[in-house]
């Protein structure tokens, strides 16, 4: 896994003007059944792909907290959400909360997320690859692939099995 993440942003680059090129013309004429598509490249490349061997989301970028997801995780440390934000978020620039520092301070040595039962929202849907209306978020999914193996591998897919 080490080798394929060293790998990984080279890859991206390489393919980053084609997939560009095939995102805006999946954007202009989505097909009907893109999101079943999307569900099921997405599900297959999950059957074979473990996420605690690799945690590269976790390890080089961070999600964005929503309020609903600031309540639930200072809950959950029986934190007010305002002691929550000040001891682990900070505002980006462009206005969301985002963690203060990546890695993840919630990562393990083992992979595992010390929050996962309450974890952010844009954690739980990462890669965002079976998301509805896939063709929306072009642009989130082209810096995905660059971060996470599988996303890499779904859009190969998706480029495969869709003909525009």
């Amino acid at each position: 896994m080490e080798e394929e993440l060293k790998g990984l942003p080279k890859k991206a680059k390489e393919k980053h003007t084609e997939n560009k090129k095939f995102f805006a013309k999946l954007k202009k004429r989505p097909p009907k059944k893109l999101d079943y598509v999307m569900q099921e490249l997405h599900k297959v490349e999950f059957e074979q792909t473990d996420c605690l061997t690799c945690a590269n989301c976790c390890k080089t970028t961070g999600p964005l907290f929503t309020n609903a997801d600031v309540e639930r995780i200072a809950k959950h440390f029986r934190l007010k959400p305002s002691q929550f934000i000040d001891e682990y978020l900070r505002v980006d620039e462009e206005n969301d909360y985002v963690l203060q520092q990546v890695p993840c301070t919630f990562l393990g040595s083992d992979n595992y997320c010390s929050i996962y039962e309450v974890r952010p929202k844009a954690c739980r849907e990462f890669p965002h690859t079976d998301r509805k209306k896939f063709h929306q978020i072009s642009n989130l999914t082209l810096k995905n692939v660059a971060v996470c193996p599988a996303a890499y591998n779904i859009v190969e897919e998706m480029k495969k099995k869709i003909k525009l």
